[in-house]
């Protein structure tokens, strides 16, 4: 049988991400949601997750573009001056190829994220990061080392079809050299006996995952394990806003509650699961 993990990122960045993971679970196909341990509103993300126990949960790992939960003079080279993480990978990826990114530092913010999350009663079905930086050479041999700790059995693998989504010249370079590095963090993965999906559809350049999309993902969905990767939420104006980020969030949300996507599994005889569902197999 085929089967769709359809995972909501960002989940504890803000209440709004949250209410729209909440609705995707109960009236939608959503199965399995990413928290972000230093969200502004992680509090609210784990009790709803508490709610829903047909939700799987995993550790979206953060190291830009977010809030650190260790004390930023614990971290310097992590942070900038107002206490937050570089502004995005780039950013982050700039100074980690220059030398200017303790390792231990990363290892110990990691640590603590995975420390809250546990603290707050969650069991992890998986692990993704974001911005993907889980997949990059020195970092994926950390996250793997606390995954297989931390008895965390799944990772995501971010590696997309190439003509997914919007195509240009950016897209292109980002898709090709991702997918590359995401095979190879899967295999190291399967060397520690952590289990990735087989394939993996989401849009990794932007563009958000709308109705039309996921009707033909479905329609032409291989065998096998797929994840999808998208950023649901209830309000554009706010959220593009707070996120700084003119991402589609209602377009997602209104995807994957859609009565014609939720009667196309059913006609497919597709199910829609967690990454659990990869550690039954």
């Amino acid at each position: 049988m085929k089967q769709l993990i359809i995972n909501a990122d960002d989940f504890g960045r803000h209440e709004l991400i949250n209410l729209a993971v909440d609705r995707a679970v109960k009236v939608g196909c959503v199965r399995s949601a990413t928290i972000m341990a230093g969200g502004k509103f992680f509090a609210h993300a784990v009790k709803i997750a508490k709610q829903n126990p047909n939700l799987g949960v995993g550790v979206h790992f953060t190291l830009a573009n977010g809030n650190p939960v260790l004390p930023p003079a614990g971290i310097p080279s992590l942070i900038r001056a107002d206490g937050t993480f570089h502004e995005n990978y780039i950013a982050f990826l700039k100074l980690y190829v220059q030398g200017k990114i303790s390792n231990d530092e990363i290892r110990s913010e990691l640590a603590a994220q995975l420390e809250k999350i546990s603290r707050a009663g969650l069991k992890l079905t998986h692990f993704d990061s974001h911005q993907h930086l889980h997949h990059f050479p020195g970092i994926i041999g950390i996250v793997l080392e606390m995954a297989a700790a931390a008895k965390i059995p799944a990772m995501r693998v971010a590696s997309t079809k190439i003509f997914d989504g919007e195509f240009g010249v950016g897209q292109f370079i980002g898709r090709l050299g991702l997918g590359s590095l995401a095979k190879y963090a899967a295999h190291l993965a399967h060397k520690k006996n952590i289990a990735t999906p087989e394939h993996f559809s989401g849009i990794v350049a932007g563009e958000s995952v709308s109705e039309n999309f996921l009707a033909k993902l479905i329609e032409n969905l291989r065998g096998g394990t797929t994840e999808i990767m998208l950023h649901p939420g209830t309000d554009n104006r706010i959220l593009q806003n707070f996120c700084d980020w003119q991402h589609d969030f209602e377009e997602e949300l209104a995807a994957v509650t859609s009565t014609k996507i939720l009667n196309l599994l059913t006609e497919k005889n597709i199910a829609a699961v967690n990454f659990g569902a990869l550690v039954k197999k």
